[in-house]
């Protein structure tokens, strides 16, 4: 009979881990056990990349299987989020779970709504094998650190391929007029893999703006990249705009809005992981090659390419210096935000243009 839970040593912790051969990628033969095994064997990488900051969890305890689903708002409004018969597959925690650990660390965000919650804060990877053991696949960590909860510390720009188009396509993106701006503006910028289609690049700046400055620098940066390559780059918010080209997601730097961590797990059958990269594997990166199973020896053999991230911080003057210039010489004002956002000071009118015409 199989052992109901396994544990495993981590650092000074030992993490219990429940039915450990359950499959977790079926398609793959990958089981609970080896999902936690991995997270371990990158432990320095994905702890560098949520260590202090507060993490929404992407768990999915059934595993990835043909037909499982994520929670949508109405399951999470019917009680209906985290599995069971009837009920969705996957969901996201943004409040710790019940039954943690008390040496899992905590930190209080606040949503747009102004509603509050305690959240799970990395400070060790033996609460990354803790979570991995609730069938955390994808980690989702805010871009602030849990003493500063309202100043990210970090600029992320999310290259995301639109039908028509393909990882090919966000990576000659960044590789050209995204790369060229940010030599430009002086940043350093730390490429990697969506772990499904696309590209996302982080600069680690200084912790003096609020969530909507990083935004509306974002939002700079997109513009002027779909400046100079206006047949492959958009920033239109509304999908009917946005054609075959690849989309600047800007709102990624709204508050609660997350991008996954380097070295996380992403839902597919095939276990694709978020994958790390330098500018010169970009160009010949596929990522299919980045799963469980080929990550760690990858980083036992080179290590962790963006191990030098928290060495430098960049001001974010120059991209709201190029914002104000938006405004002020192209009418560019602010963008709409996601709809579960309050309408925000400056935003325009926030419904499809197709909808506006016919109600005019």
């Amino acid at each position: 009979m199989a052992s109901p839970y396994i544990e495993i040593p981590v650092g000074e912790r030992l993490v219990k881990v429940s039915n450990p051969d359950k499959p977790y990628f079926p398609e793959c033969g990958y089981s609970k056990r080896q999902l936690v095994e991995y997270f371990i064997a990158v432990g320095d990488g994905i702890l560098r990349a949520t260590r202090d900051r507060p993490t929404t969890l992407e768990r999915w305890p059934g595993g990835v299987f043909e037909g499982a689903k994520m929670a949508t708002r109405e399951d999470y409004a019917r009680g209906q989020a985290g599995g069971g018969a009837g009920k969705s597959d996957a969901f996201y925690q943004k409040r710790i779970p019940k039954g943690a650990p008390d040496w899992v660390r905590t930190s209080r965000i606040a949503f747009p709504s102004g509603r509050t919650a305690d959240e799970v804060m990395p400070t060790e990877v033996a609460t990354i094998a803790w979570a991995a053991n609730l069938g955390t696949l994808t980690f989702h960590p805010w871009p602030v650190r849990g003493d500063d909860v309202d100043h990210p510390d970090e600029l992320r720009i999310d290259f995301d391929p639109q039908p028509g188009t393909d990882f090919s396509d966000a990576v000659r993106v960044a590789l050209g007029p995204a790369r060229e701006l940010l030599d430009e503006l002086g940043y350093t910028g730390y490429v990697k893999t969506s772990g499904k289609g696309g590209v996302h690049v982080y600069v680690r700046i200084e912790p003096r703006w609020t969530f909507t400055e990083v935004r509306r620098a974002a939002l700079a940066f997109g513009r002027e990249v779909e400046r100079r390559a206006p047949a492959e780059v958009t920033t239109r918010w509304w999908k009917e705009e946005r054609g075959e080209q690849v989309f600047i997601d800007f709102n990624q730097n709204a508050r609660d809005r997350t991008i996954a961590s380097a070295y996380s797990v992403r839902p597919l059958p095939y276990a694709p992981v978020s994958a790390p990269l330098t500018w010169d594997e970009l160009p010949d990166a596929d990522p299919h090659d980045f799963t469980i199973a080929t990550m760690p020896a990858r980083f036992a053999k080179i290590g962790d390419p963006h191990a030098s991230i928290d060495d430098r911080a960049f001001s974010l003057e120059p991209l709201l210096e190029m914002a104000d210039r938006d405004e002020n010489d192209h009418n560019l004002g602010d963008a709409p935000y996601p709809p579960n956002y309050p309408k925000m000071e400056g935003e325009p009118k926030r419904v499809q243009p197709s909808k506006a015409r016919h109600d005019d």
